[in-house]
């Protein structure tokens, strides 16, 4: 169990320059909020929800951190910082790094759809801070969120999303090898500047378009070949 706090914490350190020991990293609010959400996730396993209702209070009075106790958590996830809310039914897989006021959100009960209403963030995501990825949504792996998107659709793997609602960008998360870990959802570069992510934004539309033609093209050809056989 301790070889596994180490690693643990040790992924933590490789994602978050600040710490200077495993021991600062243990008084992480993100690390309270999880160890007291693998209790009170064991207490709604058992069907005990009144008590782990009760953890989950204690965590989120104590952490800033609302996890409800009825989402999935695969292993080394980060919070970094707090005001993070995460779904009943959210699922979310390994070494996922979410950053403050990040948003899980369901789809509304009033449809009176049951189920799932919370999204999965599958391996490597990285949300960035004020990010929303609402309804039962599929972030597929080392995807990144951008800060303050708007996520309500499936986002393809390896994906970085920006804007309201949340697009895909020209660059590639995952093409790193190994994949390469990048704060805050996004390259720190002058792409992603306010300034000039709308730019960016019709670049990518303007290049859907293309392949969109070119797929088009392809599809009448072999059948002007087939008029003139």
């Amino acid at each position: 169990m301790l070889r596994r706090l180490a690693a643990y914490l040790d992924s933590i350190k490789a994602r978050d320059p600040a710490p200077h020991s495993r021991a600062e990293i243990l008084l992480y609010p993100g690390v309270w909020a999880l160890g007291l959400h693998r209790i009170a996730h064991a207490l709604y396993r058992q069907r005990l929800f009144f008590f782990a209702r009760l953890v989950n209070h204690i965590a989120r009075a104590w952490t800033a951190i609302d996890i409800h106790p009825g989402a999935t958590i695969g292993r080394n996830f980060f919070i970094d910082h707090g005001f993070v809310v995460i779904g009943e039914t959210a699922h979310i897989g390994d070494d996922v790094t979410i950053y403050q006021c990040v948003t899980l959100g369901g789809t509304s009960p009033d449809n009176g759809v049951a189920g799932k209403r919370h999204p999965t963030l599958s391996d490597g995501v990285i949300i960035g801070s004020g990010a929303q990825v609402l309804g039962p949504i599929l972030v597929g792996e080392r995807a990144r969120v951008g800060a303050n998107a708007v996520v309500t659709r499936d986002v393809p793997e390896g994906a970085v999303m920006v804007g309201i609602p949340a697009r895909a960008t020209m660059v590639d998360g995952g093409a790193a090898q190994p994949p390469r870990f990048v704060p805050y959802g996004t390259p720190c570069s002058e792409v992603f500047d306010p300034a000039t992510q709308k730019m960016e934004m019709m670049r990518c539309e303007l290049e859907a378009m293309r392949k969109r033609l070119d797929a088009l093209l392809g599809e009448s050809v072999p059948e002007a070949e087939r008029d003139r056989a």
